[in-house]
């Protein structure tokens, strides 16, 4: 896949869909029954056994918690394990795709963030990053692959049924989230760098990673 700025690795997300279940129109989640501190030792646990396979490796660690409280819990969890979370490049933000557009989900960055953590956002979209954008280093999205799964391709795009690993559509679908982003009333970054509006290219501060989704990016 060439270059990568970090790695996720397979988390216990910590929302009642997925422990206690819920169907998502035609996904059905069984849900784990476990408790939410176990999914988060889980978690921490999984995280310290890939860094010490491939130390090497730019795996990110993730929070989970989808209310505050949860999320000081994991992050002592963490430190108790040895992790310097302020030292990570990026650390991951999980259990608040769901929430991104919230008050309850701003709540939980601002929180994550006054740790003086550099930010990852799991599945943050413009109503979500045009309230916290300002507080995170990156943010990734599968939105536009689904956008693009349910519609048919692009103009001259002959060799696929649709744009859903498309890197032409990812790209289109970044710059109108960047224009969504210029035009809401988000603040400016804690930093003398803003982002320039309008543009196609994003400022250092805040970058949408699209190649985790899209391999050519």
């Amino acid at each position: 896949m060439g270059p990568y700025d970090l790695a996720a690795r397979q988390d216990w997300m910590c929302e009642d869909l997925i422990i206690h279940g819920d169907p998502i129109g035609k996904t059905v989640f069984v849900g784990t029954h476990l408790r939410v501190d176990e999914h988060q030792r889980r978690t921490v646990a999984n995280f310290l056994e890939l860094r010490s396979l491939a130390p090497d490796l730019r795996i990110a660690p993730v929070l989970q918690g989808d209310n505050v409280p949860a999320c000081q819990r994991c992050v002592k969890l963490r430190e108790k394990a040895g992790v310097d979370l302020r030292a990570e490049r990026a650390v991951g933000m999980g259990s608040v795709c769901r929430l991104q557009s919230t008050r309850k989900g701003a709540e939980i960055v601002t929180a994550r963030a006054a740790h003086g953590f550099k930010l990852h956002s799991f599945g943050f979209k413009p109503l979500g990053l045009a309230k916290v954008g300002h507080l995170l280093v990156s943010s990734d999205s599968a939105a536009w692959s689904s956008h693009a799964h349910r519609r048919p391709p692009l103009p001259g795009h002959t060799t696929h049924k649709n744009c859903d690993n498309c890197f032409e559509y990812a790209m289109r679908w970044r710059g109108r989230v960047l224009d969504a982003i210029c035009r809401s009333r988000w603040p400016p970054p804690p930093t003398p760098q803003r982002l320039n509006c309008p543009s196609s290219e994003l400022s250092r501060e805040v970058k949408i990673v699209s190649r985790s989704i899209c391999p050519e990016a």
